[in-house]
């Protein structure tokens, strides 16, 4: 029922925007009543709170697996392509997401995601592969909000090319760290 109620209040951003979007709306979509969303939910933003942690968990194992690549440049590389993925698969969502991101006071669970991010970016750069990228102390919040601006611009944009998004973003990261 919960997987069911979240999916409800996904599709109900995509379609009808933030104007559509109460519990009785979200309980209507579900096939519950609003009784029983409210058993599991205590409001809307709970159950955006579960929405953006849904959809953060699958970007979040796609960087905790780039640790398995050979390379600092391949974990790079694979982790934009990971993150075009994750914004074009359901772009309009993404986009509301990161508003409602900017709006809630995120739990622990949530509001980590940047620093994870962070995190494996920074092991990626410090890969023996690496080694000419001149480290400062800010470079993988940088890359971060590199890949993260032109992404979200190019899901704004209702882009749909994720290879040529891929490559844009891999040209301006690894401009970025050029010396």
């Amino acid at each position: 029922m919960v997987e069911a109620i979240v999916e409800a209040a996904a599709r109900i951003l995509e379609e009808e925007g933030f104007l559509g979007y109460t519990t009785n709306a979200v309980a209507r979509r579900a096939g519950v009543s609003v009784g029983s969303l409210y058993q599991y939910f205590p409001g809307r933003d709970a159950i955006t709170r579960a929405l953006i942690l849904r959809e953060t968990s699958a970007l979040l194992a796609d960087a905790d697996a780039v640790a398995a690549e050979p390379t600092g440049r391949a974990g790079l590389e694979r982790l934009i392509g990971a993150a075009v993925a994750h914004q074009l698969r359901r772009p309009v969502l993404a986009r509301l997401l990161d508003i409602e991101e900017s709006r809630l006071p995120l739990s622990a669970d949530v509001g980590h995601v940047g620093s994870q991010l962070c995190a494996a970016i920074s092991r990626m750069l410090d890969a023996p592969d690496m080694a000419w990228v001149q480290r400062h102390p800010f470079d993988a919040d940088d890359v971060l909000a590199i890949a993260k601006g032109m992404i979200d611009s190019a899901g704004q944009r209702d882009e749909r090319d994720d290879r040529r998004l891929r490559r844009r973003v891999e040209r301006a990261v690894f401009g970025y760290l050029a010396p």
